[in-house]
């Protein structure tokens, strides 16, 4: 085996942590380890060969669906080069793409979680409005119709499922449903209420210099317990916590509005009268 059966194209801070978790949960698929191995699209990543990318579906049981999940595929203009390296490996394994499942949210929304992402990793400031400008790309993985279209051209249309977190939110059982039938798995895949959802955002501590070293090991953890006082701990971390969602200026919204709603007329093109494009715009009528 060359590809998987399908791929979890993105997008980044849209859902897909936990939706790849309850694709892992149902009975014949396999995900792989790690959740996204990002291999067509990360140079470094593609630099480890197809047979590293081969192993990584080594215990799929014979005749179950294999999937795994990877934000960077739809990562442009940063990771250029993932369609193409897709396409090879068809080619040269003679076989089709992998089904895709795209999915997105209020584009707005996502760009904002996005800036938190990053300010929690300590790659960005606490201004918005200079790193939305150092920083194109935050906007660009929130242009959907931009980011998918080359899959579809390559794939076709009927390869590709749009969905979105609004829809997974507002309806978990009758979306996951619809996801389901479009990989082909049987009406025993449902989806796992008791499951909790992953990768959340909300409340993010930002990482310190050499965090991983100097805090995030069993004897750092275990003297800073022993010697500092819970209380002065917890004083520690709500510093470093993002309390509350940066506030965007006006003329910030008001231009990244303006970029989102012309990609939401492409996104409409490709998926005409698809739920997403109300749900996931609800400033299209403002």
């Amino acid at each position: 085996m060359t590809l998987p059966d399908f791929m979890i194209v993105g997008a980044m801070k849209c859902g897909t942590s936990t939706l790849q978790a309850q694709l892992a949960a149902q009975d014949g698929v396999f995900m792989t380890t790690p959740k996204e191995p990002n291999f067509f699209s990360d140079d470094a990543v593609y630099a480890r060969g197809i047979d590293w990318y081969r192993a990584l579906y080594d215990g799929a049981a014979p005749g179950v669906l294999t999937g795994e999940a990877s934000t960077h595929y739809t990562k442009r203009p940063t990771y250029p080069d993932t369609l193409a390296r897709m396409q090879h490996a068809a080619q040269t394994a003679g076989a089709p793409l992998p089904r895709l499942l795209y999915m997105i949210r209020n584009p707005l929304d996502r760009a904002v979680s996005h800036y938190i992402h990053e300010w929690t990793e300590a790659r960005m400031g606490q201004d918005p409005v200079a790193e939305f400008q150092r920083h194109p790309e935050i906007a660009a993985y929130s242009c959907y119709g931009m980011q998918i279209a080359p899959f579809i051209e390559a794939a076709g249309a009927d390869q590709v499922f749009l969905t979105s977190l609004e829809q997974i939110k507002a309806d978990p059982d009758a979306e996951f449903a619809r996801i389901a039938r479009f990989l082909g798995l049987g009406a025993s895949a449902v989806w796992q209420h008791d499951m909790a959802a992953q990768n959340v955002s909300a409340n993010r501590a930002r990482r310190l210099p050499l965090q991983g070293l100097l805090l995030d090991n069993p004897v750092a953890r275990t003297l800073r317990q022993t010697l500092v006082p819970k209380s002065l701990r917890t004083r520690i971390r709500a510093r470093l916590t993002m309390q509350e969602r940066p506030a965007l200026p006006p003329t910030l919204i008001a231009g990244l509005q303006e970029r989102f709603l012309e990609d939401r007329a492409r996104l409409a093109r490709q998926f005409p009268d698809h739920p997403a494009l109300s749900l996931c715009f609800p400033f299209a009528g403002s």
